[in-house]
């Protein structure tokens, strides 16, 4: 990305606060804190309503002589396109020339067309056409995380990013606990995807229409090329190990979060007789409960960490909480303590949503690129739901044949990836 001239920075400080590409703001603008969480809240709604609930049921009502085979299927490879999505868009929009800035094409368009994907998975009849739209959705959705997070270091002081981060880290579960409740009151399948598109959608144009995005005046000299596009989603870690590890880590303990969650519908239906409604309630219930101990370690997380001003111990400690958590739900002789399980694991995930995106600010490669690079982190949150739906069959199928079951046996594998990434962290030597 080539830089603006020292004219066209005096002026856009003078007017709209842009700041040359690579520099720290003095201060966050008025708005852009809320703004940002909004439209996290939005897209994590819509995305992880169908991860979490819809998409499980949408899937045995289609197939149910093949729900787990065919649910893996369609998350694990709508993963994917995300995987591809995030990275590519990032660097897309590093080099957007727009009037109206380098991210708020992306964040808009991206949620227009996911809305539309939302809307054929709901009135899909077949699995392929669910995987279809699931992959648009995707690639979508993930435009707009990868263009709307790309604006943090744009407009946040390094001071203040872990208090940032701590709010938008919060979204993740109030978006999967209002998906839980809003379920509860949608009567079809059509509706339970299309009104979350809906709702991401107008978060997203409100967070354009206050965004004050930096605008690159000026093309990059250099021309975007396959060679660039596979660049996308590579980096080396050699040569920046911190990042490396940095990714490692995130991959590890979302696998634990959010790649292990696709089967809780399923496994309450299997293990508890539960009925659909039935298994909507308890859904709700344990969301609750995740998010009210996610409100808790979310946002003292992240204060504590900008105070004491290290990154390192909350991410660790945030593994061995959620471990604990996985153990509970593993064994649970009851819905109650599945509840309190899921509890568990939203301390500890409010712990590593504090702080995650603020240690990923501190060890990004290259000023000049940095959607690209928070885009190939972003591969480590849309990796583990990709593989985990991939092997989730074969591991539960194995674990039926021990006295603990097949889905007590995912849960404890994914604690042990967990536990992975709460001692790998401290492989990061460039933040405390």
């Amino acid at each position: 990305m080539t830089e603006l001239s020292s004219a066209a920075n005096a002026a856009a400080a003078g007017t709209t606060g842009f700041k040359l590409p690579g520099t720290t703001p003095a201060k966050t603008p008025r708005g852009y804190t809320p703004g940002l969480a909004a439209v996290n809240f939005g897209v994590y709604l819509a995305l992880l309503t169908p991860v979490m609930v819809s998409m499980a049921f949408k899937v045995q009502h289609i197939d149910p002589a093949n729900t787990e085979g065919s649910l893996g299927l369609v998350m694990g490879v709508g993963a994917a396109f995300a995987l591809i999505a995030n990275p590519l868009v990032g660097r897309l929009s590093d080099r957007t020339t727009s009037r109206w800035g380098m991210r708020r094409p992306w964040i808009l368009g991206g949620a227009i067309v996911g809305l539309g994907g939302f809307a054929l998975i709901g009135a899909a009849s077949s699995v392929w056409m669910v995987l279809l739209a699931w992959c648009l959705v995707q690639t979508s959705m993930n435009a707009v995380l990868a263009a709307a997070n790309a604006t943090l270091p744009d407009q946040v002081p390094v001071s203040s990013r872990g208090k940032v981060s701590g709010l938008v880290g919060i979204t993740t579960p109030i978006g999967i606990l209002a998906g839980s409740f809003l379920v509860n009151f949608l009567p079809g399948d059509f509706e339970r995807f299309v009104v979350p598109g809906v709702i991401s959608l107008i978060l997203a144009i409100l967070f354009v229409a206050i965004l004050k995005d930096r605008v690159l005046t000026e093309k990059p000299a250099e021309k975007f090329t396959i060679g660039m596009f596979f660049g996308s989603f590579v980096f080396n870690p050699r040569t920046h190990p911190d990042f490396g590890w940095t990714w490692l880590t995130k991959f590890l303990v979302m696998f634990g979060y959010a790649g292990i969650a696709t089967f809780l519908p399923l496994y309450l239906v299997t293990k508890f007789g539960l009925d659909e409604e039935s298994a909507i309630g308890v859904i709700l219930a344990a969301n609750l409960a995740s998010m009210a101990a996610m409100a808790i370690s979310s946002p003292l997380g992240g204060f504590l960490s900008d105070k004491l001003g290290k990154r390192r111990p909350f991410v660790a400690i945030a593994g061995v909480i959620m471990v604990v958590g996985l153990v509970i739900l593993a064994v649970a002789p009851s819905i109650l303590v599945v509840i309190i399980g899921q509890a568990v694991i939203g301390l500890g995930a409010g712990s590593f949503f504090s702080v995650d995106l603020a240690l990923a600010t501190e060890v990004l490669p290259n000023p000049d690129d940095v959607a690209k690079d928070l885009g190939v982190l972003n591969i480590a949150n849309a990796l583990p739901q990709s593989i985990a739906p991939a092997v989730a069959p074969a591991i539960i199928a194995l674990g039926a044949a021990t006295p603990l079951g097949g889905y007590a046996t995912w849960y404890l594998f994914g604690a042990l990836v967990a536990l992975a990434g709460a001692v790998l962290v401290y492989r990061i030597k460039g933040v405390k």
